[in-house]
């Protein structure tokens, strides 16, 4: 069955020598690594798509933003490596058990379709209850990932666990299965600023701009599939939007590009990542044009670009936590001048408000367990050391 994000791997029937290995695709990026495996792993390999590292990227790369987006008020801290580690750790065992759910869903549609029947699973490689037990494998490392994050961190994550579960089946009930997915791979983006401090009103923002972006890449994705998808029933916006499929996909890194700018602005990003927001623009008119140029056949690089899409997102809120802006010169005097405060919200309508950011703070994990240590020896952790009086 044709996916959207988890990409189609073909594989050659079991052969009778288990010690000849299996031919691979021509686009696997990774060819060499999977030979190099023993025969026996290779449909396991393949089964989380390991060969196709690109949906690992898209996965750690949101994570990355959400973290160094809460930074932004505080700077970064040498635990943010261990974060960052962490984090990449966690998308390999999740995009690999979400690629693993996604088979045994549709296996039967698979089997049915030449195009799909020699995956890993309807081909007989690697049976149901075995890729069931490699999930469960998978999902044991994501959950030694999950019980080394802060405790925001781990309610946030969990959250995540039903739009996984779910994503394979909206292919049936809607044309829409790109937003579902945006909603799911794009939660490290919350699951970061709960590691960093706490998710704020501009990292919703930020997180629904990334959501229009997922649903952008992942249409140009489908655009290789929309013959075999209309064959087997499979809906997408690839196939809903039609010949104007590119151009819309374009509509929709507009507004990522809006909602991202705007989160940084409500997060005081300053011209680092205004101009962030202006190079991940730059590089969506980019992919339009190249699939104007060449078809539909180059949607699977114009799909794999966007890692450096993502990458300029992220890049760009790094600097910006790493350079604070600086207050603009000026060659009058304004000593006498009170400087104008800024609310640390906005109102909106329905008596809601829309926090900025929140106050700087050191590392939200190590504080408070150095808090509690201290409160339970019967330290004071707000007192402050002076020098006795003389």
């Amino acid at each position: 069955m044709a996916n959207t994000l988890y990409p189609l791997v073909m594989t050659a029937p079991p052969r009778s020598d288990k010690s000849e290995a299996y031919s691979f695709p021509a686009d696997t990026a990774l060819p060499g690594w999977l030979e190099s495996l023993p025969a026996a792993w290779q449909p396991y390999a393949m089964l989380a798509r390991l060969d196709r590292p690109v949906g690992i990227w898209l996965l750690f790369i949101p994570c990355i933003i959400g973290l160094v987006f809460q930074r932004l008020s505080g700077g970064l801290f040498l635990a943010d490596l261990g974060w960052a580690a962490l984090f990449f750790v966690g998308a390999v065992a999740m995009r690999g058990a979400g690629c693993t759910w996604n088979d045994i869903t549709d296996r039967d549609f698979d089997a049915k379709v030449a195009r799909t029947a020699q995956r890993p699973i309807p081909s007989g490689a690697v049976s149901v209850r075995d890729a069931y037990m490699f999930l469960l494998a998978q999902l044991g490392a994501a959950f030694v990932v999950w019980l080394l994050l802060p405790g925001d961190a781990k309610l946030t994550a969990l959250l995540a666990l039903p739009l996984v579960a779910i994503y394979p089946f909206t292919k049936r009930v809607t044309w829409w299965p790109q937003a579902w997915l945006g909603l799911t791979f794009n939660w490290g983006v919350l699951v970061g600023a709960a590691t960093a401090s706490l998710i704020t009103g501009p990292v919703y923002l930020l997180y629904f701009g990334l959501v229009l972006w997922t649903v952008a890449y992942d249409t140009i994705y489908a655009l290789q599939d929309r013959e075999d998808d209309a064959l087997i029933g499979v809906r997408s916006t690839a196939r809903l939007f039609g010949k104007r499929a590119a151009l819309i996909a374009f509509c929709f890194h507009l507004g990522a590009a809006a909602l991202i700018a705007l989160a940084a602005w409500f997060n005081d990003a300053g011209r680092i990542g205004a101009l962030a927001a202006l190079g991940f623009l730059t590089h969506g008119a980019w992919q339009t044009m190249r699939l104007k140029a060449s078809g539909e056949q180059a949607a699977l690089a114009v799909f794999k670009s966007n890692v450096w899409a993502g990458a300029i997102v992220a890049i760009g809120f790094l600097i910006a936590a790493l350079i604070p802006e600086r207050a603009p010169k000026t060659i009058f005097a304004q000593s006498e001048l009170v400087p104008p405060t800024r609310s640390e919200s906005v109102d909106l309508p329905f008596g809601l408000e829309l926090r900025r950011k929140p106050a700087p703070k050191p590392d939200v994990w190590l504080a408070r367990d150095i808090r509690r240590a201290m409160e339970i020896r019967g330290l004071d952790p707000d007192a402050t050391e002076t020098t006795p009086e003389r």
